[in-house]
């Protein structure tokens, strides 16, 4: 087995649902590096379970009675593992739709191995086809983020098993941004997350239309409102900048621009024209790092972002007054 020496406290826990041959690739992609593999199925019906069980991957099953989420989905999955091989010490982390990138577990091993304050290590996370859509293009600006010392991983990372223990894992009840979350968590036991210049996994999104895009954005809006709402006056003040920029672009300015019509015998809607501008001055800061098509793509779906997360962020304000319990976005078919 390929770096079983060096991997042997290493074991990874993958989620998915109606995968298919993404779900395949995923496993393949770690399955002579490590003994320890856990995948967790939610409902799956396109043969994905009977595959990971096919290639000797421990199964757990989730309890559809119970709503759905990622964050629940790797708390299983790390149990299980754990239940199983109760010395691991490192755990990764991986989406079903990603496959883990040669030598990524090595130089991720070492990098915790060697710093005992970190807790999670991530790479580079890129998009499989981004030449497929638009939409995969901009998942793969998404990922293009800075090196060193971060505040927060993605759903692909190597976790020290103890810090993850100490805080309880991630929190069951929230439908995205589960792993910010949990960094926010870990930086505050005193952990560190750090993003190394390595190569880490390829993502297939899968995502062709813009009503995915949509739903998407809306699950990040979303996101942001309550991540802020749960930490957002913690010394982090996580992602507090990041609401109140949606509030203000997808929700105050726009509302004053359509209000203030009447009286203003329709020169309120001179307001919108902060949108274009807007447009222009990301597309002048990014277009020093990318093509000119990728950095005006970018720059439009900063601006036109806004408006789907508002929804989300509103949507979980509504939730939260309501009472109710916040559901989970998706974005994929199937």
């Amino acid at each position: 087995m390929t770096n079983a020496v060096s991997l042997h406290q290493v074991g990874l826990v993958a989620i998915g649902r109606n995968e298919g041959d993404r779900l395949k690739q995923c496993l393949l992609s770690v399955k002579d590096q490590l003994s320890h593999i856990v995948y967790v199925d939610s409902g799956s019906t396109d043969g994905s379970v009977e595959f990971a069980q096919s290639i000797g991957v421990e199964v757990v099953n989730l309890d559809l009675s119970i709503p759905f989420t990622a964050a629940r989905a790797r708390n299983a999955g790390f149990r299980r593992l754990l239940e199983l091989n109760p010395d691991l010490q490192f755990v990764q982390f991986v989406d079903g739709d990603c496959e883990v990138v040669a030598g990524w577990l090595t130089a991720a091993y070492e990098a915790l191995t060697t710093h005992d304050d970190w807790a999670v290590v991530c790479g580079r996370r890129r998009e499989k086809y981004p030449e497929q859509s638009i939409y995969n293009l901009l998942c793969d600006l998404e990922w293009d983020t800075p090196i060193g010392e971060a505040g927060a991983c993605g759903g692909d990372s190597l976790m020290r098993v103890k810090a993850v223990k100490q805080v309880e894992g991630f929190n069951s009840a929230l439908i995205a941004g589960e792993e910010p979350e949990l960094c926010v968590r870990l930086r505050q036991q005193g952990w560190k997350i750090w993003r190394l210049d390595h190569e880490m996994t390829l993502h297939d999104a899968q995502m062709m239309e813009f009503g995915q895009w949509w739903k998407r954005t809306r699950r990040a809006g979303h996101a942001f409102a309550e991540g802020a709402s749960l930490h957002g006056r913690s010394e982090q003040r996580h992602w507090v900048k990041e609401t109140r920029s949606i509030w203000l672009w997808g929700v105050v300015i726009p509302g004053l621009a359509i209000a203030a019509v009447w009286p203003t015998h329709s020169l309120s809607l001179f307001l919108l024209l902060v949108y274009p501008a807007s447009i222009a001055r990301i597309f002048t800061r990014m277009k020093s790092d990318m093509t000119s098509n990728a950095a005006f793509l970018y720059a439009v779906s900063c601006v036109l972002g806004k408006f789907p997360q508002a929804s989300g962020a509103l949507q979980f304000m509504w939730n939260r007054w309501s009472g109710k319990r916040s559901t989970l976005i998706e974005y994929k078919a199937g």
